[in-house]
């Protein structure tokens, strides 16, 4: 019986990390690299990609001949975009087999550990998955612009929005709104050049004091919070599909919006019982 490998990849917008086990599910090496993001920079993701494979299998003394037998199975961000995940899929390779889904979808079989279930990534950006044990159902991760409710990037912006009203005297003004406001020496003018050009973890770096100012008991924040549960728990219920499918709620929003989720809300989720590596390698196995 010919000797069988496997290789997870989990490749996000910050960085990407693959392991590799052998047929027993002993890990033979692990390697970590730089972003991962198809969509948005394809051509040095997957060069990214293939690179940390060839490391990966160098890390634990393979060469060429195991490469082709060797089963891979990329989680890449962006992949739910199925121009992109198509041209990640037909990637020139040497490998057994090569399968290419998303980040998130591959969370899902790793969080339940191979059983049915969903996943929500609240941090940043936010995104869910719904995972079966045959195939996915994805809610969001469009982006900014069209999506990412309820995420660290979408609470921020709420809160400088909400921050330039109170300057214009068109809602009260809070502690939290005037702390934002001098984030931008209360010039309305800075605040506008900033984010034309501002990035999601650049609007995401106020949610931790939008936070603060809720345990402060400030208006603004709470309403904020609230708000932002609101959007938390339309996904969660989504995503559980009245109860079915148990949700992990994974990402940096994932523990500080918790306790401002409803009881019912909370009752649907679930710890994650393994990392989206260890789901990698359950689909690996799965499509070998």
């Amino acid at each position: 019986m010919q000797t069988a490998y496997f290789i997870g990849v989990d490749g996000g917008g910050t960085q990407c990390r693959t392991r590799l086990t052998n047929q027993n599910g002993d890990v033979l090496a692990a390697c970590s690299g730089g972003p991962a993001n198809i969509w948005s920079q394809f051509d040095s993701a997957m060069k990214q990609v293939c690179q940390l494979l060839d490391e990966t299998l160098h890390a634990a003394g393979l060469g060429p001949h195991e490469a082709g037998q060797t089963h891979v199975v990329l989680g890449l961000a962006g992949g739910n975009i199925s121009r992109v995940r198509a041209q990640a899929q037909t990637w020139p390779h040497a490998y057994a087999s090569w399968q290419v889904f998303s980040d998130v979808e591959i969370a899902c079989p790793g969080a339940h550990n191979g059983q049915p279930g969903a996943v929500l990534i609240t941090g940043t950006g936010s995104q869910g998955a719904v995972w079966d044990g045959q195939q996915f159902r994805c809610v969001g991760g469009w982006g900014m612009s069209l999506s990412d409710q309820g995420s660290g990037a979408w609470l921020g912006q709420q809160a400088l929005r909400l921050a330039l009203k109170a300057h214009e005297n068109l809602v009260e003004h809070t502690p939290l709104t005037r702390a934002l406001m001098a984030h931008f020496d209360h010039e309305p003018e800075t605040l506008l050049a900033w984010s034309v050009q501002a990035t999601p973890a650049q609007w995401g770096q106020f949610a931790p004091q939008i936070f603060q100012a809720a345990r402060e008991q400030d208006n603004h924040g709470v309403a904020l919070l609230a708000c932002c549960a609101q959007e938390v728990s339309a996904l969660v219920s989504n995503l559980s599909q009245n109860g079915r499918y148990p949700v992990a709620m994974l990402g940096g929003l994932a523990l500080p919006i918790y306790p401002w989720l409803s009881e019912g809300i909370q009752a649907m989720l679930v710890p994650a019982g393994g990392d989206a590596l260890s789901g990698a390698l359950r689909l690996a196995h799965l499509c070998a």
